[in-house]
This record gives structure tokens, C-alpha cells and sequence, in this order.
């Protein structure tokens, strides 16, 4: 059955696995890439649990980078921030595909390769695991796309600017960017509830992501009375706005999905 490789659920230790799947000098069919604990064992098959290791896992990003591009490290990268248990294998037989066309592309005429040459690795969706990391891809983006929409900041009495969200992908990392860009002269916080984690952005000064499950959650409840007068306004806004003659739940819901709207200020 070969060998699966069980790696840790993030971007360094997916790349570790597939670090370690290529030292291991065996063919790539025979071997497997899984992010995470594993539900149902294979008979016959060898599992190796492989610690994440940040030097390789950085070896791994700079190959990529160089050998399939940029374009494909970022959906790469966007596919490893989904939930799905398919993930490593998928992003580990796109970089073997990838590295292979990139290797033969100069000596080969063959349509992968010149697929390769025209479009890049994420061009050729013929291959079920580049497609699976193309899909993956645009699930995430999508998400990135609505939480840059739908993120509401709310000022604390300390001053401090704090939003909440639970996206279906964890892309902290891809939207703290967007609002560090945007907002580089306040303090502000950003809260995955669902994963525990926080985007800190000090005044002036570099973000960064820290984690921890257990903090003060009594202090990110106390809002400042100017937040209190400015919510109520725009809560009133927004529902004297509406047309009733024209009021239409269904698209309404298609546009604004419901699980966002916890985390509204508006709703």
C-alpha cells in the first residue's frame, strides 16, 4: 500500500512532509501526504510521522517559488488554509507534477509541458491533484474575499480596535495584510474564534499572529461609549434604508450568506 507520511495541519509542516517525501528517494505513486491526525488506518501501509522543521519547510517555499512561480505558491499556499483532510496529498503531487514539467519543459514537446510553459502547473487541470488545489484555491479565496466585506472593527474603552470572525478556512494571514495596509496607524486586533488565533497590529509597527484559547474575553465585550452611539446610528441606517415593497430574504441570504452576520454590527 507505501508509505503515508502524517504531518502537522499547517503550511511549515505540509511543507516538512513533502521535504521529507522527496528525501525518502521512493516513487511518488506509492507515497501518500496527510495533514494532521488520522481517522482510518490502511492495512499494509507504512506511516511515518514526520516533526515540522522550519529551514526545510522554507526550502520547499523557495523551490516552488522559483520552479512553478508565484501564481501557484499562492494557490498552494490558499489550498493548505482550507479545512479539508485531501489537502497535503493534493498540494504534495501538484509540487511533484510541477517540479517534473518544470525539469522537462526545456527538452520535452509534450502537452503537459507546453501547458506548463503557456500557463503554469495550475494550468493543467487535467491532473486531478492540481485540480483539487486549483478548487481548494478558489473556496479560499472566495473566503478571503468576504471577510476583507464583511469584517467590522469595534473600539474598546482601552481604545484598542477588535474584530471577530469565524471563517470556514483559517486566512488570518491573508487578510491581516489588507487591514495593516489600511489602517498602519491604529492598534487593532483580529479574533478567529473558531481557531483560537489573533492578527495583533501595534501603531506604527509590523503585525503578527499569536495564539492562545484561554484570554480576557470580559475586556473585548467593553466597547467605548463613542462605538456604543456610532453602532446604534448605523444599526438604524441600515434598516430605515430598505424599501419594504422590495424586500427579498432569498437574495438577500444568496448575496449575505446568514454565518456571516454574527459577526455584523448591522445585524
Amino acid at each position: 500500500m507505501g508509505t503515508i507520511l502524517l504531518c502537522e495541519d499547517s503550511l511549515e509542516g505540509i511543507f516538512t512532509g513533502i521535504y521529507k517525501a522527496y528525501e525518502r528517494k521512493e516513487n511518488h505513486t506509492e507515497c501518500k501526504l496527510q495533514a494532521g491526525e488520522i481517522e482510518n488506518y490502511q492495512l499494509f501501509a507504512e506511516y511515518v510521522r514526520v516533526q515540522r522543521e522550519e529551514e526545510l519547510a522554507k526550502k520547499v517555499s523557495r523551490t516552488i517559488c522559483r520552479d512553478l512561480g508565484m501564481e501557484a505558491y499562492l494557490c498552494i499556499c490558499q489550498a493548505i488554509a482550507t479545512e479539508d483532510k485531501n489537502k497535503a496529498d493534493a498540494v504534495y503531487h501538484t509540487v511533484v507534477e510541477g517540479i517534473n514539467c518544470f525539469k522537462q519543459s526545456t527538452i520535452s514537446k509534450n502537452s503537459s509541458c507546453s501547458t506548463f510553459q503557456f500557463y503554469g502547473i495550475m494550468g493543467n487541470l487535467t491532473n486531478p491533484y492540481v485540480q483539487k488545489v486549483f478548487e481548494l484555491s478558489r473556496s479560499a479565496g472566495n473566503e478571503i474575499m468576504r471577510m476583507k466585506e464583511i469584517l467590522r472593527f469595534r473600539e474598546l474603552e482601552n481604545g484598542i480596535l477588535f474584530a471577530k470572525i469565524g471563517p470556514k478556512c483559517n486566512v488570518l494571514s491573508f487578510i491581516a495584510p489588507h487591514f495593516a495596509d489600511r489602517l498602519p496607524l491604529e492598534n487593532f486586533v483580529i479574533y478567529d474564534h473558531l481557531r483560537h488565533l489573533f492578527v495583533v497590529h501595534p501603531a506604527k509597527q509590523d503585525w503578527f499572529i499569536v495564539t492562545g484559547e484561554h484570554f480576557d474575553k470580559e475586556i473585548t465585550e467593553r466597547f467605548s461609549e463613542k462605538e456604543k452611539e456610532y453602532e446604534a446610528l448605523f444599526t438604524h441606517f441600515c434598516h430605515t434604508i430598505a424599501i419594504r415593497e422590495r424586500k427579498n430574504l432569498n437574495l438577500q441570504r444568496q448575496m449575505l450568506p446568514l454565518r456571516f452576520r454574527d459577526y455584523m454590527v448591522e445585524f
